[in-house]
């Protein structure tokens, strides 16, 4: 049997605890220890008989893991991600991969420099529905892929924005929650290469967006809008159609819908529309409803974490694929705040 990789992870948060847990479930991933400054980091690694750290730099000292998970403050992965790469310890940082362009770019350069595996955790590409939709337009299923549309339609509560940072520029749907719903766009459709965009804060009057219209336009011919919005009453987004996390409520719908010249398909359903031999609009539809096994992508991450770090496969979302990602999303809002077409560098 292998040896179980052995994985830190920095940052004791809501998002740190999921990973926690999930590398004490995985057979081919052990906790190493936990860092965080915090009183509740120490509880955590004494709780599950770990070493506990407040800094990276202090757990170097005494030990190496075989990698870290990065799932502290936006601002502090740069930094940390940093930190890893000159220790040469494989990292997987949470998205955002970094809060600006330029510090994702010192991130990613100095790990193909380094030649140190950083990965970026964008976990919902390795759901298993994901991946099967994947398949089915990588099987030229659809054709030429023409157009996309995306939802993220939900309300987010009045009580959401007590803490005062969420009514502040920066807190909004786009760079909170589209950055998800992009990386899943790039990942299926192909490379962005241009947006458009409006936003509105209308309802609530923050200074946040709340309400953002999404024009994007895809290198290989492609067009696509994604409708984002916390304001509205509705079941469309990937958090209510998905089933993903529990504490959302299940609504038999989609998110995404993906058109090309020869089938269309649903996501998260996975319903494929397409006619018969002869395409046309009198023709009838044939609907094939796949299926995908139902697997806690976090968990899926941490497998592949493992044997990336084993050397076994590539990263199935590099710190360069994640870069791309904060790129379109970064354009998105310099493109609404500015009502000009942005184009985006490779």
């Amino acid at each position: 049997m292998k040896r179980p990789i052995q994985l830190a992870v920095l940052g004791a948060g809501l998002i740190g605890k999921r990973h926690i847990e999930h590398i004490v479930a995985e057979p081919e991933a052990e906790l190493y220890a936990v860092v965080d400054p915090s009183p509740i980091g120490q509880e955590i690694a004494s709780a599950r008989g770990v070493k506990w750290y407040a800094d990276f730099a202090s757990m170097m000292v005494s030990g190496r893991p075989d990698g870290v998970i990065v799932a502290t403050p936006n601002q502090m992965h740069v930094a940390n991600g940093l930190a890893a790469i000159a220790a040469g310890v494989p990292a997987l940082i949470e998205k955002p991969l970094a809060d600006d362009i330029a510090g994702g770019v010192r991130l990613v350069e100095a790990a193909e420099k380094a030649g140190v595996p950083l990965l970026t955790g964008h976990h919902r590409r390795h759901n298993p529905m994901i991946q099967r939709a994947k398949a089915t337009i990588d099987q030229g299923r659809l054709g030429q892929i023409v157009t996309v549309h995306g939802f993220f339609w939900l309300m987010k509560p009045d009580d959401y924005f007590d803490l005062s940072w969420r009514r502040e520029i920066g807190a909004g749907p786009v760079l909170l929650n589209l950055i998800h719903d992009i990386d899943l766009l790039r990942y299926l459709c192909g490379e962005v290469e241009a947006v458009q965009a409006f936003q509105s804060s209308a309802v609530r009057n923050y200074p946040v967006d709340e309400t953002t219209v999404v024009i994007l336009k895809f290198a290989n011919g492609a067009l696509g809008t994604m409708n984002v919005t916390d304001t509205v009453v509705a079941p469309w987004s990937w958090e209510h159609t998905t089933g993903e996390n529990p504490v959302y409520p299940h609504a038999d719908q989609t998110c995404y819908q993906i058109g090309g010249t020869h089938g269309s398909l649903s996501v998260p359903r996975l319903e494929l529309w397409t006619n018969g031999a002869r395409r046309g609009w009198w023709e009838p539809f044939k609907i094939e409803r796949h299926v995908a096994a139902d697997e806690d992508p976090l968990r899926l991450q941490i497998r592949q974490f493992c044997r990336v770090i084993r050397g076994e496969e590539k990263p199935l979302v590099s710190g360069r694929e994640g870069l791309m990602t904060l790129k379109v999303v970064d354009a998105v809002k310099r493109a609404a705040d500015s009502g000009v077409l942005v184009r985006i560098e490779f």
